[in-house]
């Protein structure tokens, strides 16, 4: 279903809000229905989620830049989620991070231009024996070195 219609479509925006506005705590059920159905929660979003749980924009806003899991723009076709955790990180995860942000020209919660990565930082992959780890789509790798990392991404 994901796609069915264009991102500024209030009507559709709306019916995910109304479907679902009854739910306890509806307001994070209702974002992450609009994200599910357009990959993002985009701005135009926020006013119509506001007006059928009649609360301010300011507090939709709110929860949709506090939970790092909201994107506010399109993803990139793939996810590349760096662990920056202790064990990764005493494994040169640091030195990984500054590769890969130099390698893609983007920083965390941004997608590389021609659309094709997005670079989100996570505090565990659960494979800390091989760090520093890197999970491309649902894909975890572990023990990833810049090169390592050039093959994967090719």
């Amino acid at each position: 279903m994901k796609g069915e219609f264009a991102t500024t479509d209030e009507a559709a925006i709306r019916a995910l809000a109304e479907a679902r506005k009854q739910e306890p705590g509806a307001l994070l059920p209702i974002l992450h229905a609009i994200q599910d159905e357009l990959g993002y929660v985009p701005e135009a979003a926020v006013p119509i989620v506001a007006d059928v749980l009649n609360l301010s924009r300011a507090e939709v806003h709110g929860v949709v830049s506090f939970y790092h899991l909201f994107r506010t723009a399109p993803p990139g076709r793939h996810t590349l989620y760096l662990c920056r955790a202790e064990a990764c990180q005493s494994m040169g995860a640091r030195a990984l991070e500054a590769y890969v942000r130099d390698k893609l020209n983007v920083d965390f919660h941004e997608t590389t231009a021609d659309g094709r990565f997005s670079l989100e930082p996570v505090y565990c992959l659960g494979n800390c024996a091989c760090s520093p780890a890197v999970m491309i789509d649902e894909t975890v790798h572990g023990r990833v070195t810049p090169e390592r990392l050039d093959e994967l991404l090719s």
